[in-house]
C-alpha cells in the first residue's frame, strides 16, 4: 500500500528505522484502521434512494444468474416488463452451468431495488446483484473499452484507473516483483489467475496487479478484458504524455512542469542529493535509506502519476506524486531546499488534484507531520473541504473533491505550453 511504503519502506528495505519512524507507522496503522473498513456497501440490493417523483425513472445496473436453456431469459424479460421496466441493454457472460446476465434498466422512481430483486427472483434469477446507475452507464460496452483502450495508450498511469471503470467498483492494487528476481511474487502465471472474486494479473514489468471485489465475482469475459488491456500496456511500454507547461516566477526565473517517470531516475537521486536532513525527514517522516528502491516505486506509473519542476538548465528541483492507494489517492511533494517558499509546492499540489478530479476521484490525503507547516499551507490553499487526523505528531489531511481545481499559474508569473 501506498501509505505503508513512503512511510515504512525502510523496514522493507531491510533499514534501520528511527524511533520517530516507528511511532509514524503505528499512528499511522491505527488511523488506517478506523477509515479503512475495505468492505462493500453493506447491501446491494437496497440503495438508498431520494423520495420518487411521478412520473420519474431510474437507471439500474444489474446482474443476475440465470440456467442455460431455452426459454430462461424470456421468462426474465417478461418478470421485469410487467413492472415497468424497460431493458436498455443486455451483455451475457456465460459459465460453465449457466449464464450472468448484466443488465442496464430503466425502471419507475416508485419502484425500489427489492421490486426488481424479487421479480428477478421469481422469474428463476438467482445471486442477484443491483445498485443505482447513471448516465454513464448508457455506452455500450465495446464502446467503452475502445475508449478505455485509448487512454491506456496514451498514458501507462491510465491503466489503474481503465481497469477500474472496466470493472466496477474494486480495489486495484500493484505489487512490484521481487528484487534480483524475474518472477512474479505469488507464483502467479504469465496468463493471469481467476479466483472468483479476486483477479491476478502479470505487470509488464514482472509484478502482479490484484483487482479484487468481494461483493461480486469475476466472470470469465471481465477477466479477459482485463488481460487484454494489460497485455496492451505492455505491448507499448513505458510511456507518458509529451506535455509540458513553462512558468516565470515572480522573480524572472523560468521553470517547466512536466510528467515523469522511471526515466527521471537519475535527476530525482541527484535533487534528494541535494536535499537537507530536515526537508528529507518531512517528506519521509524519518531518515532516507536507499533512494533507488523507493524512487522506482514512486516514480513507476503503475502506481500514479508524478509531476517533474525542471530548471532552465534542465535541473530537477521538485517533485509531486498523485498515488494510487487501492481505492484512495494520496498526494506528496518534495521541493529542493533553494527552491522552496516560491510557490513551487503549491503549484505542484494544485497540478495533482486536478488530476485526480480528472481521474474521478473523490478525494486526496496527504501523510506528514504536525509541523510541516508548508504542506499544510499547501492544502489549505486548494480552496477545498479539509478532512484532519491527527496521532502522535502524524497528520493525515484530507481533501474532498467536490469541484475540479484551476492551476492558478498566474501566482508564479506566467506561463505557457509548448
Amino acid at each position: 500500500m501506498t501509505r505503508k511504503m513512503t512511510g515504512a519502506t525502510h523496514e522493507k528495505n531491510n533499514c534501520r528505522p528511527a524511533t520517530t519512524m516507528r511511532r509514524f507507522t503505528t499512528a499511522l496503522r491505527a488511523w488506517r484502521t478506523r477509515r479503512h473498513e475495505n468492505a462493500p456497501p453493506t447491501d446491494h440490493t437496497e440503495s438508498p434512494a431520494p423520495e420518487p417523483v411521478p412520473g420519474a425513472s431510474t437507471l439500474w445496473r444489474m446482474r443476475t444468474t440465470v440456467q442455460d436453456e431455452p426459454g430462461s431469459l424470456a421468462a426474465l424479460c417478461t418478470a421485469l416488463a410487467g413492472h415497468g421496466v424497460d431493458i436498455l441493454s443486455l451483455q451475457t457472460h456465460p459459465l460453465a452451468d449457466g449464464t450472468v446476465d448484466e443488465f442496464l434498466l430503466r425502471a419507475p422512481g416508485e419502484l425500489p431495488a427489492s421490486g426488481i430483486t424479487t421479480a428477478v427472483r421469481t422469474a428463476g434469477g438467482t445471486e442477484t446483484w443491483i445498485e443505482r446507475a447513471d448516465a454513464h452507464d448508457l455506452v455500450d460496452a465495446p464502446t467503452r473499452v475502445l475508449g478505455l483502450a485509448a487512454r491506456t495508450a496514451l498514458d501507462a498511469a491510465e491503466l489503474p484507473l481503465a481497469l477500474r471503470q472496466l470493472l466496477g467498483r474494486c480495489t486495484i492494487r500493484s505489487q512490484p516483483a521481487p528484487a534480483g528476481g524475474d518472477r512474479a511474487p505469488g507464483g502467479v502465471p504469465v496468463e493471469g489467475a481467476l479466483d472468483d472474486t479476486v483477479l491476478r494479473l502479470r505487470a509488464p514489468e514482472g509484478g502482479v496487479i490484484t483487482v479484487e471485489r468481494p461483493y461480486l465475482p469475476f466472470t470469465p469475459t471481465e477477466f479477459a478484458r482485463a488481460r487484454a488491456l494489460v497485455e496492451l500496456d505492455a505491448r507499448l511500454g513505458p510511456r507518458v504524455p509529451h506535455g509540458r507547461d513553462v512558468l516565470t516566477l515572480a522573480e524572472g526565473s523560468d521553470i517547466t512542469v512536466r510528467r515523469a517517470d522511471t526515466r527521471d531516475l537519475e535527476p530525482a537521486r541527484a535533487m534528494h542529493e541535494r536535499c537537507s536532513d530536515r526537508t528529507l525527514r518531512l517528506r519521509y517522516h524519518g531518515p532516507v535509506g536507499d533512494a533507488d528502491r523507493y524512487l522506482n516505486h514512486l516514480l513507476s506509473p503503475r502506481f500514479g502519476r508524478t509531476l517533474a519542476v525542471q530548471t532552465a538548465s534542465g535541473r530537477v528541483v521538485g517533485l509531486g506524486h498523485l498515488l494510487w492507494d487501492g481505492d484512495e489517492t494520496e498526494v506528496a511533494l518534495i521541493v529542493e531546499d533553494a527552491w522552496q517558499r516560491r510557490g513551487v509546492g503549491a503549484e505542484l499540489l494544485r497540478r495533482l488534484v486536478a488530476m485526480a478530479v480528472d481521474a474521478g476521484c473523490a478525494s486526496v490525503y496527504a501523510v506528514t507531520q504536525a509541523s510541516n507547516t508548508g504542506m499544510v499551507a499547501a492544502m489549505r490553499g486548494l480552496g477545498l473541504p479539509l478532512d484532519y487526523q491527527v496521532e502522535e505528531g502524524t497528520l493525515v489531511i484530507t481533501a474532498r473533491l467536490g469541484e475540479p481545481v484551476a492551476s492558478r499559474a498566474g501566482e508564479l508569473g506566467s506561463a505557457s505550453t509548448p
